[in-house]
């Protein structure tokens, strides 16, 4: 099977040790991740913003980048999901709108297609912390990722899964709006750090970068020593002990 790497803009330009440790955790399993190189945003920004031509413009560049994978796999529940909408971007378009649709259905976010597709629950990883897990909020409500994650994390040796109070509490980047509304959206993580803080967790992991990124930089602000990771650096950490 023809399996692609969708990356994403965060972790292209900012954090491709994640994509790398996708790569080289699928490749145990005989999965060699092929990257179209045309592939760009998945549009979401404009989107959000009510740009919806320029939303189809780069939708089409990513349903043309991966028309001719089997599966479509990526580190981020949001964007991911942002893939789900491209039906409606082309709902007046019929031959766009059946290209969307096939790309909605093979396309994954990381723990949905290591468990869901290839059925790996235990990869065998060791990691000797306390950890706890922050849902980030596409992927978790509007994506529906939210046992795998948990599952995967659960048969790690030696970690300790700690509870992360009110862990469903957005964290207060949701793109735009950090920009839009700056004070709302720096009271939301601040309040986001301090649950992770009583929570006691030496690590900080989740699905999507752009939430980790906030989270991350606000906890060096504080001059906090959490290490926030994405669950696919976690994963590929564990193995390599």
């Amino acid at each position: 099977m023809k399996v692609s790497l969708f990356i994403t803009c965060l972790s292209d330009a900012v954090y491709p040790r994640v994509g790398e440790a996708m790569v080289r955790l699928l490749a145990r399993y005989g999965v060699q991740l092929e990257f179209p190189q045309v592939q760009t945003c998945c549009g979401q920004p404009a989107y959000n913003s009510g740009y919806w031509d320029e939303a189809r413009t780069a939708a089409r560049t990513i349903v043309s980048a991966f028309e001719d994978s089997d599966f479509v796999v990526s580190p981020s529940g949001s964007c991911t999901y942002m893939l789900h909408h491209y039906p409606e971007l082309f709902k007046d378009e019929p031959e766009w709108l059946e290209k969307a649709r096939d790309l909605e259905r093979k396309t994954y976010e990381f723990t949905q297609f290591l468990i869901k597709v290839l059925d790996v629950k235990d990869l065998g990883a060791v990691f000797p912390h306390k950890v706890t897990y922050h849902p980030s909020c596409h992927g978790s409500r509007l994506l529906g990722v939210k046992d795998e994650p948990l599952e995967l994390l659960r048969s790690v040796k030696d970690l300790e899964l700690v509870p992360l109070p009110f862990a469903e509490d957005c964290c207060g980047f949701g793109g735009t709006f950090a920009v839009k509304m700056p004070d709302i959206s720096g009271a939301m993580v601040t309040e986001k750090g301090d649950h992770i803080l009583e929570s006691q967790a030496e690590v900080l992991v989740g699905l999507d970068m752009a939430c980790l990124m906030n989270i991350a930089g606000h906890l060096r602000y504080r001059n906090e020593p959490v290490r926030v990771m994405h669950l696919a650096e976690l994963l590929y950490e564990g193995v390599q002990s």
